[in-house]
């Protein structure tokens, strides 16, 4: 079916030489390949104990965050150009001491090791990894004053990301904040300058983009966070 749809599509765009057609072709042998590597990918069986050891024991769950985090090194390593993780339940507006524990135990490792395997593989120079959220959480407290129960409400008024890789600078923090935590008060950015930074080490001019329904991109363009940049 695929190499007849090929066929006609070739055939169109010999008759008309639309450039569009070709786009088409390139992407259903694109959805093929894709569809045919999952098997080899998700196939864990090849991976030593030395991967387990650096990512967790929870990377032998499917669904974990630890799991997800290795699969997301096995597409870089295939040429995958766009891997996103999701980790949910940060939105601690109480119990947040329990609940913040059990976020980062399970995070905090993969989040590492997933760094340092792109890193020993050759890999990290050219992938930008990012790891933040939406927002911050405020510096004091939500709910009863308890001290084993309480929570944060949201923040946007300051909040951080960290970046690796990909001509980010390493080992840096840019910016800080005010005796309380409150307000950014040095080398403050707004997040279409993390935007910019993104696109600038992709290659891309922000200015040069036109997003359909993205108006901040078009209206506030941001600069890009040169500090940062190595």
């Amino acid at each position: 079916m695929l190499d007849g749809i090929a066929k006609l599509n070739a055939m169109r765009h010999e008759s008309l030489g639309d450039p569009e057609i070709e786009t088409r072709i390139a992407q259903y042998e694109m959805a093929y390949r894709m569809q045919s590597s999952v098997p080899e990918l998700m196939d864990l069986k090849g991976e030593p104990q030395s991967t387990y050891d650096l990512y967790g024991a929870e990377a032998r769950t499917p669904g974990t965050f630890a799991a997800n985090a290795l699969l997301a090194r096995r597409l870089v390593e295939r040429g995958v150009r766009f891997v996103q993780l999701y980790h949910r339940d940060w939105d601690q507006h109480d119990n947040l001491p329990g609940q913040l524990a059990v976020n980062a135990k399970e995070t905090d490792q993969p989040s590492a090791a997933l760094v340092s395997d792109l890193k020993q593989r050759g890999l990290l120079d050219e992938t930008l990894v990012i790891w933040g959220g939406e927002f911050g959480r405020t510096v004091f407290a939500q709910g009863g004053a308890n001290k084993d129960n309480y929570g944060r409400d949201h923040h946007g008024r300051c909040f951080s990301i960290w970046m690796a890789g990909g001509g980010i600078k390493g080992g840096i923090a840019h910016g800080a904040t005010d005796e309380l935590g409150f307000h950014a008060v040095q080398d403050r950015h707004y997040v279409t300058d993390v935007h910019a930074t993104i696109l600038h080490q992709l290659g891309l001019d922000p200015r040069k983009l036109e997003v359909p329904g993205r108006k901040r991109l078009e209206i506030d363009y941001g600069s890009p966070i040169r500090q940062i940049i190595a």
